[in-house]
């Protein structure tokens, strides 16, 4: 197993390398690039808001329930929801979310040409098939998470407000004032720099899985399947490390 893990590892070194060269004709490249960004990005811009928004405010209802006291202030509830937020789920487990999104996508898409032979006619006609389908869809995500970063956190604070406003399960005032106490500027940053890596990583092995998938429909399946699951795994992986690297 550990033999086959290497190969498999050496195999994907070797496709990025073909991926991250110089691109033929730019004109072409970010005509793709656009696109990818609308395909990647921007549908997946939806999903990102309605999870974050009903997330928000069922952790804000969990910590309330939970942990009121009368020896805890009532904005820790607020301070609790913004760190969980920032920390983990707009970073971490909204791109594990998307691994199953964005993952799946690619990996069909691309399994499907390389079952199709539209691949192989790339490669006859001299292009450079690894740069020409993966790079695009590689850099448009990793430009978007940001964006998508954004949108969660802003979404999930305005579900956790819509607890207050609507539910009555706390005084906004009480969950603004937690939600601003002790601020740490470097919290937002380092989500963002987790979800530059996550969101490469969901790309890159997705576009492995796909490109060299062999066989018919049903190994397209799989492979989309195993993108998924190793691009999961991989997330988890990193967040540990780059936790660890950034506390």
């Amino acid at each position: 197993m550990i033999v086959k893990a290497l190969n498999t590892f050496g195999h994907y070194l070797m496709l990025m390398g073909r991926v991250f060269t110089k691109p033929e004709r730019w004109r072409m490249f970010f005509n793709q690039y656009i696109r990818e960004i609308e395909q990647l990005g921007v549908d997946s811009i939806f999903i990102v808001l309605l999870i974050s928004f009903f997330i928000g405010a069922v952790i804000t209802i969990q910590f309330k329930l939970n942990i009121e006291s009368v020896f805890m202030p009532r904005w820790t509830v607020g301070y609790a929801t913004r760190e969980i937020m920032l920390l983990e789920f707009s970073s971490a487990i909204m791109c594990l979310i998307l691994a199953g999104k964005v993952g799946s996508n690619i990996a069909s898409e691309l399994g499907t040409m390389r079952v199709t032979q539209q691949i192989d006619a790339l490669e006859i006609m001299g292009v450079n098939s690894a740069n020409y389908l993966i790079l695009p869809k590689v850099m448009a995500f990793v430009t978007a998470i940001p964006i998508m970063v954004t949108f969660s956190i802003f979404a999930a604070v305005v579900g956790g407000f819509c607890t207050c406003w609507f539910g009555g399960i706390m005084s906004a005032e009480d969950l603004q004032y937690g939600l601003q106490y002790d601020f740490v500027e470097w919290f937002v940053w380092s989500g963002y720099i987790k979800s530059f890596v996550f969101a490469f990583i969901i790309s890159s092995v997705s576009a492995f899985f796909g490109y060299t998938v062999r066989g018919g429909s049903i190994e397209v399946g799989k492979a989309s399947t195993d993108a998924v699951v190793c691009s999961s795994v991989l997330i988890l992986f990193a967040d540990l490390i780059l936790t660890r690297l950034m506390a």
